[in-house]
């Protein structure tokens, strides 16, 4: 036991001899136990807030405060790891006004996108799990971080948005109301009836399962084309069932016209010869 003892203390010994960087190996070894402990801390105490979170905030609310403590406490931790090393942080508060300077300059993209977000958060124009449309991107919404917004395209490109540029550009949320219009152009030839064109895509449209009765359904000719008289439909349906409801009333009116011997037809053009 004696010998074990004695053993451990060279050990100990060898191990303050010896220097990395100027500190004993023994300091940097607290230090990393410091920042270890601190780390553990962080995910303990980040968990207890998003539990506490739960039913007072959002989701987007509770991932912002699990963040907001969880780099809180690191930061604390790490700024202990450092002092134990001896580095003296008022020592950078003399090199503060150069230093914030060129800072200002390097972080003022990082601010921006900071209180953009903060001012989201209250607007609350997007929660995650929307379908929105920004500029030329369209998809669902996967992450609203504190920096950035992250948009699954439907290709299943991922998109992240800097929230300056969210905030400073106009969204179009797809599913912030519980119906959604949905809109479908169908063309007829010249010689077909128009009211019977459109009673006939009335009773289809009327028919549907997901189309809703009010606000009722609008079927009317919106253009006089080259080759086709254009007819619009517009209906509302729910939210989750408004691709799905597009989708089959193209293929249903379709079916029905042709059952009525309707034409839908072609682009054509008549091309005249003179002869000289």
């Amino acid at each position: 036991m004696g010998i074990l003892m004695i053993e451990l203390m060279d050990i100990i010994e060898e191990i303050e001899s010896k220097e990395i960087f100027g500190h004993s190996l023994s300091v940097w070894i607290l230090s990393l136990i410091i920042l270890i402990i601190g780390i553990f801390l962080a995910k303990f105490f980040s968990h207890l807030a998003w539990k506490w979170s739960r039913k007072r905030l959002d989701r987007h609310g509770q991932d912002t405060f699990k963040k907001i403590i969880y780099y809180f406490i690191v930061i604390i931790f790490v700024m202990m790891a450092l002092n134990n090393l001896g580095i003296d942080f008022s020592g950078l508060l003399v090199a503060g006004g150069v230093l914030g300077i060129v800072l200002g300059f390097a972080s003022q993209t990082v601010v921006s996108n900071l209180i953009s977000g903060v001012f989201m958060y209250f607007d609350k124009p997007l929660k995650i799990g929307d379908t929105v449309a920004i500029e030329n991107v369209e998809g669902v919404v996967t992450e609203i971080d504190i920096l950035s917004t992250r948009i699954r395209t439907w290709d299943g490109n991922l998109v992240r948005i800097p929230n300056e540029k969210l905030f400073n550009s106009v969204i179009e949320n797809k599913v912030s109301n519980e119906i959604r219009r949905v809109e479908v152009v169908v063309g007829i030839a010249y010689k077909e009836e128009v009211e019977h064109a459109i009673n006939v895509i009335k009773k289809v449209v009327e028919d549907h399962r997901y189309v809703i009765v009010e606000p009722a359904p609008l079927i009317f000719v919106n253009e006089l084309g080259d080759s086709s008289v254009n007819l619009t439909i517009k209906v509302w349906a729910p939210n989750d069932y408004a691709y799905q409801t597009q989708i089959e009333l193209l293929k249903l009116i379709k079916q029905a016209l042709d059952k009525e011997g309707i034409e839908i037809p072609f682009p054509q053009r008549d091309i005249w010869i003179r002869k000289k």
